[in-house]
């Protein structure tokens, strides 16, 4: 699976498939960034897509929940997931 934060993929042109996005509530993790693409990754692959463009990261502020003392962020990937086609 090809990523690329850029509105094309190197050497491939596609066809836009739906677009896939992923939203995550979890405790504060290093790899946040790894563990959302991944999972973009995945709803791309159910349709189907051979590469994401666009990809795109909102994040809000870390939420520390008192009661249990775990530190929340939400995260936001999107990108548009496209089936690439091989030049005639």
């Amino acid at each position: 699976m090809r990523i690329s934060s850029t509105n094309a993929i190197e050497g491939g042109r596609g066809s836009r498939l739906p677009p896939p996005g992923t939203q995550r509530t979890a405790p504060l993790q290093e790899n946040w960034r790894e563990l959302v693409v991944r999972e973009l990754m995945r709803k791309a692959e159910d349709i189907d897509a051979d590469a994401i463009i666009r990809v795109d990261y909102q994040n809000d502020g870390v939420i520390r929940i008192d009661e249990t003392g775990v530190n929340l962020k939400r995260v936001v990937a999107t990108g548009i997931a496209v089936k690439l086609s091989c030049a005639a």
